[in-house]
């Protein structure tokens, strides 16, 4: 039997075999016309689907040839700038409007508003003691992890669960969707309670509020927020509901349930696509990224100072050496992010409120500075914006919302895009995803084992 330090020099080794023998030569993807990542060389996506749920504009056709233009992203057909200037028009919290929305495609009436609400309100609600035994139970500083773990235990309390019909899996979406929330604030109450030494808080949602309300309010110890407050985080929820459907994680949605599992899987199954720093985990990068700037720059009002910080980052001479500058460029969008675009008016109205203007110069600063480094410094095939995740993670800090709450706020709203394209597969799909991969490996003759060397 090895010891530990056997095991771990064996463990390194196998490694390095997975490494050798796992290789491709990159010029292979070109000879058999391989998309890499399933994109061109212009970044256009293969087309693995059709949906009627979103759709995202980021260029058009002139004279025969496609240019980029400002982004515009649509939901069920509206035009998302309209959606979110008709909650604040009227001063309310949307969210729930824009889930019924997505969800059945059509905006609401008055009165199916008030039912629809009615109907989450009732469907917030935990099984007797999964608090206690399921979030409570071993907590993770991986929120992402206890909610996965949360979601797949629920499926044990449905006697239903492998039921694919449209109004069962509607009734288990509907539930996923009210109890998220609850899931994500006691998991990290839980952990930093067991894990920090901090104090326990398990408040109880309030059936009269908004889903952005009822976050805040279970979040905080004093139950206390803002109108502004939680209008702002209502805004985040609705830019960050639904995406096109060709993200990472809708993909998944749509590939899981072709397989016809349940829903608790295929809920689980897109929470840990959108866990990785390369999609939900952006944000996190980015205030890292601020943190690091403001630790390395000594005049932050100077252009010249924070610019050539931005060049270090491209030459891997800072924070991370990734080379990286997070929070800018989108996979499709090229002029503009239509979220990042809506956002930023009410980041400056919250900055302003909570004593933060220098916070959201230095901000402003780094996105206007940033496609200039950039262009200057890479060969880009399209134009480079600042996307969603740039300022998201400045308005959660200050909400005084936790780092480990960032991706789970994202999976809070992306939930109800997922369901509504679990529902548009089963009613619309009768076959299991299953892309094509061509094989390269060579054909071996086969030794015994004593004849190995």
């Amino acid at each position: 039997m090895m010891n530990q330090n056997e095991y771990a020099t064996m463990v390194n080794q196998l490694s390095q075999y997975c490494v050798e023998n796992n290789q491709i030569d990159a010029d292979l993807y070109q000879k058999y016309a391989v998309l890499r990542g399933l994109r061109d060389k212009n970044g256009n996506g293969v087309v693995a689907g059709l949906t009627n749920i979103s759709r995202i504009e980021a260029s058009k056709m002139v004279n025969g040839q496609k240019v980029p233009c400002e982004g515009h992203l649509y939901y069920r057909g509206y035009d998302i700038y309209d959606l979110v200037r008709g909650t604040d028009r009227e001063h309310r919290c949307g969210f729930e409007e824009i889930s019924y929305l997505l969800l059945f495609g059509d905006l609401p009436t008055k009165e199916q508003l008030i039912t629809f609400k009615d109907i989450l309100a009732m469907s917030r609600t935990l099984p007797t003691n999964f608090v206690r035994d399921v979030i409570m139970k071993a907590p993770s500083a991986d929120m992402m992890n206890s909610l996965s773990k949360s979601v797949l235990t629920l499926a044990s309390y449905d006697d239903n669960v492998s039921d694919v019909s449209i109004p069962n899996v509607l009734r288990q979406s509907l539930m996923l969707i009210s109890v998220l929330p609850m899931l994500a604030v006691y998991g990290y109450h839980a952990y930093n309670h067991y894990e920090n030494n901090g104090s326990m808080y398990i408040h109880r949602p309030d059936a009269s509020l908004s889903t952005s309300e009822n976050l805040l309010r279970m979040l905080r110890p004093d139950m206390q927020y803002s109108d502004l407050e939680a209008h702002v985080l209502d805004l985040a929820l609705i830019l960050h509901m639904e995406h096109g459907g060709g993200n990472n994680s809708t993909f998944t949605t749509h590939v899981v349930t072709s397989s016809g599992t349940d829903t608790y899987s295929t809920v689980a199954s897109a929470l840990s696509s959108l866990k990785g720093p390369k999609h939900g985990g952006a944000n996190i990068k980015v205030v890292q990224m601020m943190d690091d700037l403001r630790a390395n720059v000594k005049d932050l009002k100077d252009q010249d100072e924070v610019e050539s910080y931005l060049k270090k980052l491209l030459h891997k001479e800072a924070f991370d050496q990734k080379g990286l500058i997070y929070g800018m460029g989108h996979a499709v969008y090229s002029l503009s992010d239509p979220r990042a675009e809506i956002f930023k008016g009410f980041v400056e109205r919250l900055a302003h409120a909570k004593g933060r203007d220098d916070d959201y110069a230095l901000y402003a600063m780094v996105e206007k500075l940033a496609p200039k480094v950039i262009s200057e410094e890479r060969r880009i095939y399209k134009g480079v914006s600042a996307n969603v995740d740039f300022f998201s993670g400045f308005v959660y800090s200050m909400l005084d919302i936790p780092v480990e709450m960032f991706t789970p706020i994202f999976a809070i709203a992306r939930i109800v895009g997922w369901s509504a394209h679990r529902i548009e597969e089963l009613i619309n799909m009768d076959k299991i995803i299953r892309p094509a991969y061509i094989s390269v490996g060579e054909e071996r003759e086969y030794k015994s084992l004593l004849d190995r060397e």
